[in-house]
């Protein structure tokens, strides 16, 4: 029998029937998608792999209770258990990726193209530890947003399917988010001023 040809649901079929290797072939077809954004929202080899681990887990106790029913939908549905699962970590760590992103984390990457001037460059050496906090502060829904786009690096699409938002809305949030993060960038900008 070839797995290779046969869809995500026909494996999910293959398992529920009591066949092992339906999810064998769908974990082969997927881990490294799934670790991989796992691991980019922690930065941490043991704790993906711990999560990872426990993304399946919960897939595995899913299925055999028959309470799956996201037809065609396998990889979206296994992300979001796999990203709820790591903001599930970072409220018991009460703590962010942003925030422990370590020394190496350019605000101005996050934001895009952005002429800076002498005077921007002072500003961002003297808030360039302040801004991790900023980040901290924006609204839960737009801080889920730029990290699963900017250090998780899916795409829109992907965003939406895991926070079972429309493109739009997704889209929306990372506007907010960056626009955020500009204001309280400026007010900081004034605050040093005065």
């Amino acid at each position: 029998m070839d797995f290779q040809l046969k869809s995500d649901q026909d494996l999910i079929h293959l398992y529920i029937a009591g066949d092992e290797s339906g999810l064998v072939e769908l974990i082969r077809r997927y881990q490294a998608k799934i670790y991989t954004s796992i691991y980019l929202l922690v930065k941490d080899e043991a704790l993906a792999e711990d999560i990872f681990q426990d993304t399946f887990i919960k897939v595995i106790n899913t299925l055999k209770a028959g309470k799956y029913n996201e037809e065609g939908k396998f990889l979206p549905w296994v992300t979001r258990i796999a990203h709820n699962l790591v903001i599930d970590h970072f409220r018991r760590e009460k703590r962010t990726p942003l925030v422990s992103g370590g020394d190496d984390f350019d605000i101005f990457e996050v934001l895009g193209n952005y002429d800076e001037s002498a005077e921007d460059r002072m500003v961002r050496e003297q808030t360039h530890k302040d801004l991790k906090a900023l980040i901290y502060l924006l609204p839960e829904e737009q801080k889920e947003v730029l990290i699963m786009r900017h250090f998780g690096d899916l795409s829109f699409k992907e965003i939406a399917d895991i926070t079972q938002v429309s493109i739009n809305t997704a889209l929306g949030r990372m506007r907010y988010a960056l626009n955020n993060l500009r204001k309280m960038m400026q007010n900081k900008e004034l605050s040093l001023k005065n």
